[in-house]
């Protein structure tokens, strides 16, 4: 690990023991932690109280630039909540792929992807719920999930995480490649 891993490792740790030793001295905040129902509530709730624990390991801090010749798949513009955003990073005759931002984004209620190609859909950041429409329940997935879409296998996305969001890399190809 280098010292800079090191460095913002023991950060976030101090940050951490700081925050639950808050919710030890003072009841309604450790109150407001139990009410919490998710991850994101809980980064949202310490950061009202000054503390950033939301930073996920590997994560740079935007004070720190990168060279422009250094493309970074978690990086970039965020879409605005609700929002996706969609950029092809490659694409061939019978093939795409594309990196997709979603931020607090799901598809409309009465909507289904029913599309053409085949997809393989690997989560790189966040999490997200997606649904088919042959199955009862959504699939929760998280960092490094995967999931390979048969054409005109009908489903759609019943959630994703808010800001940072959640960045897929999608693989799209047509049954004539």
């Amino acid at each position: 690990m280098a010292e800079a891993q090191l460095q913002q490792f023991l950060k976030k740790i101090e940050q951490l023991n700081a925050f639950v030793a808050l919710s030890e001295a003072q009841p309604e905040v450790r109150q407001a932690l139990q009410d919490c129902s998710n991850h994101h509530d809980v980064v949202q709730l310490a950061a009202q109280f000054g503390f950033e624990i939301g930073r996920r390991w590997g994560d740079s801090s935007p004070k720190q630039p990168r060279p422009t010749d250094q493309p970074n798949l978690l990086r970039g513009d965020r879409p605005t909540s609700g929002q996706e955003r969609t950029d092809v990073l490659a694409s061939g005759q019978h093939w795409r792929l594309e990196r997709i931002h979603s931020c607090q984004a799901s598809s409309p209620a009465e909507g289904w992807y029913d599309q053409e190609d085949s997809e393989w859909v690997l989560v790189l950041q966040g999490s997200a719920s997606l649904q088919f429409e042959d199955e009862e329940s959504p699939r929760d997935l998280c960092v490094g999930d995967a999931l390979l879409i048969a054409p005109h296998r009908r489903h759609r996305v019943t959630a994703t995480d808010p800001d940072p969001g959640t960045v897929w890399l999608a693989l799209f190809w047509s049954a004539d490649a």
